[in-house]
């Protein structure tokens, strides 16, 4: 991949513009490390979540009732953590910052993410790196998903972008693939100081 051919960045948001703390927002809730991993993997290890990212505000509180049927003895717990998930974000500023000098560089910047409506907001709405993308697509907006080819494809006609000028950056690596298959180059995620490194190796190259 040369950088000269690159002109556009895609990023997703959990695990590379943010961190999250479930376990131990769990923790904070009074539960054991054990019980809170084991809630947690079960609650994003089922098709449920999948909806989740599909859910616009308000529409959560369907799918709590069916987390609530199929895990009667988490089901408190479970609608806890989603009606309270704003305290499950942590900020990435050293990450946000290296977003900002790509900005400022000149480059356009957007947002390709799995979330659902209202824990968006809450994540997001105060988040600086808010302001320095160009526009992007989130799966609650048109009820899609990634790794599927449909929202790579609504985010490139959203904002007439060509596939090959565009790198993009997220924490899951069939999500990754999913965006090479449309022709995007991509860079899988893997810790918070990669991510820097890639960043600082791409703002060295274009300066």
């Amino acid at each position: 991949m040369e950088m000269t051919n690159i002109k556009n960045f895609i990023f997703d948001i959990g695990g590379v513009l943010l961190e999250y703390r479930w376990a131990d927002m769990l923790m904070d809730h009074g539960l054991s490390r054990e019980n809170a991993i084991a809630i947690g993997n079960t609650m994003f290890n089922d098709p449920l979540w999948s909806g989740m990212d599909l859910a616009a505000a308000g529409e959560e509180q369907s799918i709590i009732e069916a987390y609530r049927k199929k895990y009667p003895a988490y089901g408190d717990t479970i609608a806890w953590f989603i009606n309270h998930c704003e305290y499950m974000h942590v900020p990435r500023k050293n990450v946000w910052e290296r977003v900002h000098t790509l900005k400022e560089l000149g480059y356009p910047l957007y947002l390709l993410s799995n979330y659902p409506e209202t824990m968006f907001h809450k994540h997001t709405d105060d988040a600086p790196f808010r302001q320095d993308m160009s526009g992007g697509v989130i799966s609650y907006e048109i009820k899609k998903l990634k790794p599927y080819p449909e929202i790579y494809q609504h985010l490139l006609q959203k904002y007439n972008l060509i596939p090959e000028e565009c790198l993009f950056f997220d924490d899951r690596a069939e999500n990754t693939e999913g965006a090479r298959k449309q022709g995007i180059h991509a860079i899988t995620v893997t810790s918070r100081q990669f991510l820097i490194e890639e960043l600082d190796k791409i703002i060295a190259a274009t300066k």
